[in-house]
C-alpha cells in the first residue's frame, strides 16, 4: 500500500532538475500540496537556509519514512 504524500513529509528527489540546480537523491520537505499530485518542496542546507523551492510532480519524488522499532521483525 502506497502512503499518500502530505505537507511536512520528507521526500527524496528521483531525478536531476538542472534548472533548479538539484540532483537526484537530494532530500527536501513538502511545504504545500497543490492537488493533482503537484507539491511545493523546500530544499535547505544544514543551517536551514532554503536553496530551492520547486513545484514537483509526485512521480519526481519518493516519500521517505522511518520504521518504528515495533515494526522491525526480529
Amino acid at each position: 500500500m502506497e502512503k499518500q504524500i502530505r505537507e511536512l513529509d520528507v521526500v527524496a528527489l528521483l531525478e536531476d532538475i538542472p534548472s533548479e540546480h538539484l540532483s537526484r537523491g537530494e532530500v527536501g520537505t513538502v511545504v504545500d500540496d497543490f492537488g493533482d499530485g503537484v507539491f511545493l518542496v523546500e530544499f535547505s542546507d544544514r543551517l536551514g537556509q532554503t536553496y530551492s523551492l520547486p513545484e514537483l510532480k509526485q512521480d519526481q519524488i519518493l516519500l521517505l519514512h522511518h520504521l518504528d522499532r515495533a515494526e522491525i521483525p526480529v
